[in-house]
């Protein structure tokens, strides 16, 4: 990779970079080449979404976050990191890995830590949350006591997230939004939105670090509000039914064939959407990017094709 040491132009370590839902390391990579910034990107295998990262002019690397070689090897000669993984058993040894390393390594500008915005409602023996909410505070709080320069981000719930493909799947078949929330409220965000993001802090960290940024939709509404906003932007009517949770899970989630530990997760935000533990509403996307964050009506017209058989 092209980049100057003397100028103080280290390449952006982004880990994460070949994930798919809401491919938010990726976008992040793109965004930072079109600034002109070096990127490593840290991929688990060499396959056609890597061949797309090094298309961009990124530097590509294969290795595995829970191996402290790897992110070593990966991290070297690095200025800034961006810590991004799929919900994973094996997140929090990545996590911690990846702390442990860049701590012993030394000369960070900055960690930015892709988290979650329930992680603000935990404390040290809640329980209410998932597997996958639990490690991520543990994170937060193994990033906290590092010393490392960290950023932390923590968006609600993607519009990519297997909890909307469900009820894209249901508006295209039909032609109503199946879910078992009542009348809850929910602000969920882009994952284009997240990655702008992450993009604008890593390529300008100093004022951010220390931070912590909560990202939400641009409004938190209950389900049949929404449901009126798709109809907008459908330009066809689009209903809400109240399903049971049990039958929810049993029928819309279960038919995603999602692996255990993300099942539990995916689940457990049904659960807590129903006890109102997502009617939030946050201006951290405004506060970094200095503009709004996308609603549910931009996110339906630019993919049109969710929402159709």
């Amino acid at each position: 990779m092209d980049y100057s040491p003397e100028a103080g132009v280290r390449p952006i370590l982004v880990t994460g970079a070949a994930g798919s839902v809401g491919a938010v390391g990726r976008t992040v990579v793109q965004g930072l080449r079109r600034r002109g910034l070096p990127v490593r990107a840290l991929v688990r295998r060499d396959d056609d979404r890597a061949q797309a990262l090094r298309a961009t002019g990124a530097e590509v690397v294969v290795g595995d976050l829970t191996r402290a070689r790897d992110v070593a090897d990966a991290l070297d000669g690095c200025g800034r990191v961006y810590f991004g993984m799929a919900v994973s058993a094996q997140y929090l040894l990545a996590a911690v890995t990846t702390a442990a390393v860049a701590r012993a390594y030394g000369g960070l500008e900055a960690f930015v830590n892709m988290s979650q915005l329930t992680v603000s409602e935990m404390d040290a023996t809640s329980g209410s949350e998932s597997h996958q909410h639990r490690q991520q505070w543990l994170v937060e709080q193994v990033l906290d006591w590092s010393g490392l320069p960290v950023v932390q981000v923590r968006p609600t719930v993607f519009m990519e997230n297997p909890l909307f493909r469900t009820v894209f799947s249901s508006i295209a078949k039909d032609g109503a939004i199946r879910w078992p929330f009542g009348e809850a409220k929910t602000s969920p965000i882009a994952a284009g939105d997240v990655a702008a993001v992450v993009e604008e802090i890593l390529a300008d960290p100093a004022r951010h670090i220390g931070r912590i940024y909560e990202l939400t939709g641009p409004r938190s509404q209950d389900i049949a509000a929404l449901a009126a906003e798709i109809s907008d932007a459908l330009q066809r009517a689009v209903g809400y039914t109240d399903v049971p949770l049990q039958e929810w899970l049993d029928n819309d989630l279960s038919a995603l064939g999602l692996p255990d530990h993300v099942f539990q997760h995916i689940s457990t935000m049904a659960r807590l959407h129903v006890a109102g533990r997502y009617d939030r509403q946050a201006d951290g996307m405004a506060e970094v990017t200095g503009r709004p964050a996308a609603g549910v009506a931009d996110f339906v017209r630019k993919n049109p094709e969710l929402f159709t058989r």
